[in-house]
């Protein structure tokens, strides 16, 4: 367990809850975990992860590019939270 740090305010690390969304209107939400918590979990995803790593240090209201195996993605950053 990583305990949450004011420095973290406004910013996307380890532990954070992100919402994100397309430019189809396509949202999602979840979390960044390591990679042995996403088991049995929908809403959590590896740190270890390309869309983690894409997200890590961005803020709200910025653009994020996501390499996939079907090319690449671009996402806009809706929210952060931590508790």
């Amino acid at each position: 367990m990583v305990d949450y740090s004011p420095q973290q305010d406004g910013k996307v690390f380890f532990g954070a809850w992100v919402e994100i969304e397309n430019d189809e209107g396509e949202t999602k939400s979840f979390r960044i975990v390591g990679p042995d918590e996403i088991y049995g979990r929908n809403d959590y995803i590896s740190i270890d992860s390309p869309m983690a790593r894409a997200l890590l240090k961005k803020e709200v209201d910025d653009d994020v590019e996501v390499n996939t195996p079907a090319g690449k993605k671009e996402w806009f950053v809706n929210s952060i939270r931590y508790r």
